[in-house]
């Protein structure tokens, strides 16, 4: 069967569910015990967690289902532009911040931006209506 770029089957405006998944290369591991080394890896599932509930928390996506294997993970995701239609301008700007911080605070996660750093990511109105789309697409 062929494979197709996302891009060219993904309809950005339409709501739409996905499973994604993604694998480890060169035999490593994600997580579980290493049966090569004897490395445990068990903690990076919380990691893994929290992630997808921060990225979830900036975009307009829904996970309904995810599995963390020793080497790979599996998402099911639902894209929701109709609700990344709804968001202010301010409020798209905030996501993306959020998603791509130009600062970070002492704790390596995005520092609260300025308002004159929001208004700059408002002000260009093509790039914003861009990363709103982008908010709610896996075509990325």
């Amino acid at each position: 069967m062929p494979s197709y770029a996302r891009k060219e089957i993904v309809c950005d405006s339409e709501v739409e569910v996905f499973h994604a998944y993604t694998r480890c290369v060169r035999r490593a591991f994600l997580c579980g015990v290493d049966a090569v080394t004897g490395n445990d890896y068990e903690h990076r599932k919380q990691w893994i967690e929290e992630r997808l509930q921060e990225l979830c928390a900036s975009m307009a996506l829904d996970v309904c289902g995810f599995a963390v294997m020793a080497n790979h993970l599996h998402v099911v995701a639902r894209t929701r532009p109709d609700l990344a239609a709804g968001w202010s301008d301010e409020e798209v700007a905030r996501r993306w911040w959020r998603l791509f911080p130009k600062r970070r605070d002492a704790h390596g996660r995005a520092a609260e931006p300025e308002e004159q750093e929001l208004q700059m990511l408002i002000a260009d109105e093509q790039a914003l209506a861009e990363r709103r789309r982008q908010c709610s697409s896996v075509a990325v």
